[in-house]
């Protein structure tokens, strides 16, 4: 099912991979986020201060890859704060390039556009979430997950961090960005967010209090809570295909899918291991779902809503550390369902591109 054909040392540790799939034209760049704990001076001894206080470096890498030919291409390379997750937003206009927005380790979110004549990504703003993540007086929150999505003129951003809060940005095509609001969501790390695909209004979360949450943007309260999760909640799908349709990961290592109507029971489970770190539908067949399960591979998962059913595909486990990024390349073979996807690991600071065929997954 799988064929590598490409594995890059990405010389920091690599945790996020991201396509741009927002039109056809940008479909072969995808940008790729590293993490990396600045080294200790000679004779600094490591203890749980230390380590909070020890900047955290990364880098953002651009790549092209040709889908003809296979070849791939570092086109930039950026020192930046780590990165912990990052997200293409659309281009405003013809004229314009698509947005990529970053979460980093200093609590900030940056946007940068990608300049396709130019092959390279450009910073247009940067914004701390919290007016602390600004001075030396605290420490900063680490910007964890992030999601967006379109408001009129304008784009709606959510970010979670490492504090339990929940932050609401608001990004315009003046380049403009800020924060509508921040509120505490969960007692330890916010480790996921992302928006209901079909209530704009409504925003989910997930902590390493274990709990699953939803929230009403319009008045930052809590709409409901969800205790299924034996472990930390650590990633969330919001269906864009089938409305009421949420789907989770946790350390607990269980894929589950949720009617977001009947919260008292899930309609499928299937255990993955390892932990679940990401989920990415493929955007031409939005019911085939790469898994990054952190401790074991990235997986291969079919959802099947006729007989509410979670099935297992295929594993790829050519990584040998932590599988925390993983992304699909937006094209699909027509004729024998090949596509490619992007996986990267932390320890071993590897990003692979691999080829893909889906042609004996049934399309829904």
């Amino acid at each position: 099912m799988f064929k590598t054909l490409h594995s890059v040392d990405t010389e920091y540790s690599a945790d996020s991979v991201e396509w741009c799939a927002q039109d056809d034209q940008h479909a072969e760049y995808f940008a790729c986020g590293t993490y990396q704990l600045v080294q200790l001076e000679q004779g600094e001894e490591e203890d749980d201060e230390t380590t909070k206080k020890r900047p955290r470096k990364g880098r953002v890498y651009l790549y092209h890859f040709e889908t003809g030919s296979g070849a791939l291409e570092r086109l930039q390379n950026i020192e930046t704060a780590a990165i912990l997750d990052m997200k293409w937003l659309p281009a405003w206009s013809s004229d314009s390039g698509p947005l990529l927005a970053t979460a980093n380790a200093l609590g900030e979110v940056e946007i940068y556009e990608l300049l396709a004549d130019e092959k390279q990504l450009q910073k247009r703003t940067c914004l701390a979430l919290t007016a602390a993540a600004a001075t030396a007086a605290a420490e900063a929150p680490l910007a964890l997950a992030l999601d967006w999505q379109r408001d009129g003129d304008a784009v709606q951003l959510v970010v979670s961090d490492s504090k339990g809060n929940i932050s609401h940005l608001r990004y315009t095509a003046q380049g403009e960005l800020s924060v509508v609001g921040t509120w505490n969501a969960h007692g330890f790390e916010a480790w996921t967010c992302t928006f209901d695909r079909w209530t704009p209004q409504r925003v989910y979360s997930g902590g390493d209090d274990c709990l699953l949450l939803a929230h009403d943007l319009r008045t930052e309260q809590r709409v409901w809570t969800n205790r299924a999760h034996q472990a930390g909640v650590t990633c969330l799908l919001s269906h864009p295909q089938h409305e009421h349709h949420l789907l989770t990961g946790s350390y607990d290592e269980q894929l589950r899918l949720f009617d977001t109507r009947a919260m008292k029971r899930t309609l499928a489970e299937v255990n993955l291991g390892g932990g679940i770190w990401r989920l990415k539908p493929h955007p031409k067949r939005l019911d085939v779902i790469l898994a990054a399960c952190m401790y074991t591979n990235f997986s291969v998962v079919q959802l099947d809503l006729k007989d509410s059913a979670l099935t297992l595909l295929g594993t790829y486990e050519e990584h040998s550390s932590i599988c925390y990024g993983a992304d699909w390349h937006p094209s699909l073979s027509e004729d024998d369902g090949l596509t490619h996807m992007a996986t990267c690991s932390f320890y071993d600071h590897k990003m692979c591109v691999s080829s893909v065929h889906l042609g004996c997954v049934k399309s829904e």
